[in-house]
């Protein structure tokens, strides 16, 4: 199975939920695809595999002695990455999507094509958790997009072998809705919070539009009317809560020291055991 762990903003739990469930698993991939803020590896302390592998996109380089400026490049560019002065054409790296438009648009054949490194990809072991391969995206600083990278894990993943798991990046934005495609099951990480119950709902759409099985996970659980509201929200949406995390202070302080607490495994177990019931772990 390729299931992903997601929510609508960050610090729910999605990376310990995600560390829980590949701890409880004899022989798992997890891909940690919070780019701008990678930390499974923390955890793990990994034995990386060499070389580390750049990761490239392909940006436009204008000949300046061939262009004429007649601006056919900025206006077929539906991102503004490219402006034309009196003299020339002006690339904006940041904004480009590498759609190659420009490249056809251009009748004196001045722009060609070159790469930019946006960040690594990593892989390895854990010698803690034999069990559990890690593979981790690192975005550059600077890069507005992680979008382009965690393709590129995706695409690594499918070559892949086994039951996988996917940590999301945060939010609803095009890197979450990147990570969790084609998902066979996602698991949507939320907080008993009227704030974590709106952001649930966010995702909840982005699984539906995406058409993805969907289940929910209360972390901090209060076993309150924080819980009740979320629910009786996901009843409405007929979503299961596979599982509750309670708000535990000795979970949060060996967590934060940087180990897998164990003391919950069962609530891992109980997850995996609804999703895959012939006991695949």
């Amino acid at each position: 199975m390729l299931i992903s762990i997601a929510s609508g903003k960050g610090g729910t739990g999605k990376t310990t939920l995600a560390l829980l469930l590949a701890a409880t698993h004899s022989n798992i991939t997890l891909v940690d695809c919070d780019v701008e803020e990678p930390n499974c590896h923390l955890f793990l302390q990994p034995k990386w595999q060499e070389p580390l592998c750049d990761v490239t996109v392909t940006i436009p380089h204008i000949n300046s002695t061939l262009c004429t400026a007649c601006s056919a490049c900025s206006t077929v560019c539906q991102f503004n990455a490219i402006a034309v002065s009196s003299k020339t054409a002006l690339v904006f790296d940041e904004l480009c999507h590498s759609c190659g438009g420009c490249i056809l648009a251009c009748q004196q054949q001045a722009i060609s094509e070159k790469q930019k490194t946006i960040g690594t990809l990593a892989t390895g072991i854990s010698p803690t958790h034999p069990g559990i391969s890690l593979v981790k995206g690192t975005l550059n600083v600077g890069t507005p997009s992680g979008v382009p990278l965690i393709r590129r894990m995706r695409q690594e993943t499918a070559k892949l072998t086994g039951d996988i798991l996917l940590d999301c990046p945060p939010g609803t934005s095009c890197s979450m809705v990147t990570a969790v495609r084609n998902s066979d099951f996602c698991i949507l990480v939320t907080e008993p919070t009227p704030f974590g119950r709106h952001d649930l709902e966010l995702a909840m759409n982005i699984t539906r539009l995406l058409q993805i099985p969907t289940g929910v996970v209360i972390n901090k659980s209060d076993e309150s009317t924080g819980d009740t509201n979320i629910e009786l929200f996901c009843k409405s949406r007929q979503i299961p809560v596979l599982a509750k995390i309670p708000h535990s202070l000795s979970f949060a302080k060996e967590y934060a020291a940087g180990h897998i607490p164990n003391q919950f495994q069962s609530i891992a177990t109980t997850i995996w055991n609804q999703l895959c019931p012939k006991g695949a772990q």
